[in-house]
This record gives C-alpha cells, sequence and structure tokens, in this order.
C-alpha cells in the first residue's frame, strides 16, 4: 500500500482538493473493525505530515486495540450541508481508507502519550454534487486503477 505522499505524487490536484477538506475542521470520524468484526467508530484528529497522513490513539482506547488487531481502516473527514440555493457551491465531502501502520517512538523526541499511526492509502473518495447541483459526482482514487469519476442522478 502507498503512503499518503504517493498519492499526493500521483494525483497533485485532486489530493490538494482532499487536503483542502479535511482540514476544514479539526474533528473527523474513524471507523476500525472490532474482535468480533463489527463496525466502531471514533472522533479521531489526524494531520497530513512529512508526506504521510497521520493519527493517534490514546493509551487504552479500543480504537488502538483495533488497528493492532486488525488495521484496515475508513477515516471521513469533516462535514458540511450544502447552503439552500447554493447547493452547487457545496465542497463536498472526502474519505480515505487503507491500512494503519504503528510509528515507533522517535528516540529523544517529545513523543505524546499513546499510539501514532501512519496510512497506507488504498483508497480516497470525494462525493460533491456537480455546479448545477442535479448529479452527484464521486471521485476515487486507488493505486490499481488511478483516478475514477463518476456522475449519478
Amino acid at each position: 500500500m502507498p503512503p499518503w505522499k504517493t498519492f499526493e505524487q500521483a494525483e497533485p490536484e485532486f489530493a490538494a482538493r482532499v487536503r483542502r477538506l479535511f482540514d476544514s475542521g479539526r474533528h473527523k470520524t474513524l471507523a476500525t473493525l472490532r474482535a468480533d468484526g463489527s463496525p466502531r467508530i471514533s472522533g479521531i484528529e489526524c494531520e497530513f505530515a512529512g508526506g504521510d497522513l497521520r493519527f493517534g490513539s490514546m493509551p487504552g482506547a479500543r480504537k488502538g486495540a483495533d488497528l493492532r488487531r486488525d488495521p484496515r481502516f475508513a477515516l471521513h473527514g469533516p462535514t458540511s450541508h450544502p447552503v439552500e440555493g447554493r447547493e452547487g457551491e457545496w465542497p463536498g465531502e472526502a474519505k480515505i481508507a487503507g491500512r494503519a501502520v504503528p510509528v515507533a517512538e522517535e528516540a529523544g523526541g517529545e513523543q505524546p502519550a499513546g499510539e501514532t499511526f501512519v496510512a497506507d492509502v488504498t483508497e480516497v473518495v470525494v462525493t460533491a454534487l456537480n455546479a448545477e447541483a442535479t448529479r452527484l459526482v464521486v471521485e476515487s482514487w486507488t493505486p490499481e486503477r488511478g483516478l475514477r469519476r463518476v456522475e449519478r442522478e
């Protein structure tokens, strides 16, 4: 799986848009898998740093245990509702899926308590409306097929 920087290099314009959507608010939603395979969602913060998408888990948190057991995740960026009468200006919402890789503690550095993960990215999606707000536009990227755009009524 590629790190965030591989996606940025492959699709710089799309990656910049995804990043703007993620940076539009502090709180995101992370989906992980519980030990029994059922989904768990958790509020989370993340950052783009040094070509990586990073996020953490507090000591003893279930999301960290979930990711150590099964590293698959889905991360949903902050959302906003389209403004009535100006729906075509809505920037949309972004989602990133992949595998969480634990980061080893850096010697001598100030580490926050808990665990840090970097994302190996398997899919990036932006869902928005066309300029006329008559169709749903889904843009998605995977390492295997690259960028794809689909419009739906």
